[in-house]
């Protein structure tokens, strides 16, 4: 009789998420999990499934971990994360200007227009409107914000807004952009941001990004070994570290919740779900 596998989740935004799956899912068949996956071109889909049946657990994004949390909650239900990356805790998003502009504090950005990335995205939009707000800047009110949405849904995992927000700080159209600093040292490695040409004007302070969700009423056995065996992962595995390497870590470690309260009060402040985790964003797409 053959055991079922532990169902996952994860989002497809970008081609290599197969190559990243499928060598997971070798690496647990390996090692005696009957594993599987779903792939879900969005997270709202996804943070559903975890309430159907359809997946016992899923790579959900900080975002995607408040919806489901809330959904939990107004079911009388509680949620779990067992693990997340090391490059997802303590993570900062960071204002950037360029060089030459006469913008040196946070208060001469009224009447500027500041760039971000998409509707949904964390790090590029949701939690700089945060901290923009702790510094008693409004969007509408006291800056205009223009935002570069692509691929909604995918809660700013693909980059892209984030790209088309800094060529079009480099073109003049903006007067600052936000991004993941891990971005912004990106694109000044791929040239993006030519050596010089911007400064930082504002960082936010550190939040926490992805985690591994467990669905409710998931099976308690293949959790667990699943989070073994994830946790003994080791870089200095030939057969594992071409995996870590594009999921874009060394070493996984156990999940937790606590640096995602910049991102709950964002949530809340622009009206993006409700208590009971409800979409309420009247202009997202995905």
């Amino acid at each position: 009789m053959t055991t079922a596998a532990l169902m996952m989740g994860a989002v497809a935004y970008a081609p290599k998420v197969v190559t990243i799956w499928e060598g997971f899912k070798e690496y647990f068949r390996r090692h005696g999990l009957a594993f599987d996956y779903i792939l879900y071109s969005n997270y709202e889909r996804q943070v559903e499934a975890q309430f159907d049946g359809t997946i016992a657990l899923a790579w959900n994004s900080p975002l995607a971990w408040v919806r489901a949390e809330r959904m939990a909650a107004a079911r009388g239900l509680a949620l779990d994360t067992v693990a997340m990356r090391d490059t997802d805790r303590d993570l900062t998003s960071v204002l950037v200007t360029r060089a030459d502009s006469p913008v040196t504090e946070l208060a001469w950005l009224a009447g500027k227009t500041i760039g971000f990335g998409a509707i949904d995205s964390p790090q590029a939009r949701l939690i700089p409107l945060d901290h923009l707000r702790h510094h008693g800047l409004l969007a509408g009110r006291d800056f205009m914000a223009r935002h570069f949405d692509v691929l909604g849904g995918k809660h700013g995992d693909h980059i892209g807004g984030e790209r088309d927000a800094a060529q079009a700080l480099v073109a003049g159209e903006i007067d600052a952009a936000w991004m993941i600093d891990g971005n912004h040292m990106a694109f000044s490695r791929e040239g993006l941001l030519a050596a010089g040409a911007t400064r930082i004007l504002a960082r936010t302070g550190p939040y926490d990004h992805c985690n591994f969700t467990v669905s409710p009423g998931a099976p308690a056995e293949p959790i667990a070994r699943f989070t073994e065996l994830l946790l003994a992962m080791r870089w200095d595995d030939a057969d594992v570290r071409p995996l870590l390497e594009m999921e874009g870590l060394r070493q996984w470690l156990p999940g937790r919740t606590s640096g995602y309260d910049a991102l709950i009060r964002a949530t809340d402040d622009e009206h993006f779900y409700d208590q009971a985790g409800n979409i309420i964003a009247s202009d997202y797409r995905y």
